[in-house]
């Protein structure tokens, strides 16, 4: 958190070109790997204020995570939300944010006269991750070509019995897509 503060307080003018253009190019479509929902996403996002160099973006996604048990595979549906702020006067942004990506996730138990994982009958865990990034934009203020790279740590709180709260530090995301 301290690292956030100290790259918000920077001068905007490290990250900008000399000419500021309002982004007309406002929506978002992109496939993201890794990054806020940990696997993949497929994401929309909207461009929602803009005042020089500062920008807010708020994205939504929705990805499928798969839990192979013994013979059958369980799907586990995530939906990644996302709040950025972008620091830049053009193409080139400085980009950081926070989320919340809650998921389902099956009951998986192991059987000790077995040996096998069986998946629990009845109702799935709702569990999430807080994810954070920090990293680079690209996004042409007239719209096409979207870019992101970023640090994304984040902490998953689960509903299951063994684990409540881990932290995962190397995560980074990766996304490409097209803004409108």
């Amino acid at each position: 958190m301290f690292g956030l503060a100290v790259f918000t307080a920077l001068p905007f003018s490290l990250f900008a070109q000399n000419e500021s253009k309002q982004f007309s190019g406002r929506n978002m479509i992109f496939l993201e790997i890794g990054g806020n929902a940990g696997q993949y996403a497929f994401n929309y996002g909207r461009l929602f204020y803009q005042k020089e160099s500062f920008k807010l973006t708020v994205n939504v996604g929705f990805s499928l995570w798969m839990d192979p048990i013994e013979n059958s595979t369980v799907w586990n549906p995530a939906l990644p939300l996302e709040l950025s702020a972008l620091l830049g006067k053009s193409k080139h942004n400085f980009e950081f944010g926070v989320g919340l990506t809650p998921y389902l996730e099956a009951d998986i138990t192991s059987s000790f006269e077995s040996g096998e994982l069986v998946q629990t009958k009845g109702p799935r865990n709702l569990a999430s991750i807080l994810p954070f990034r920090i990293g680079y934009r690209y996004q042409k203020p007239e719209g096409g070509l979207l870019f992101r790279v970023g640090y994304t740590p984040f902490f998953k709180f689960s509903n299951s019995s063994d684990e409540k709260i881990e932290f995962q530090a190397l995560q980074v995301g990766l996304g490409v897509g097209w803004s409108f």
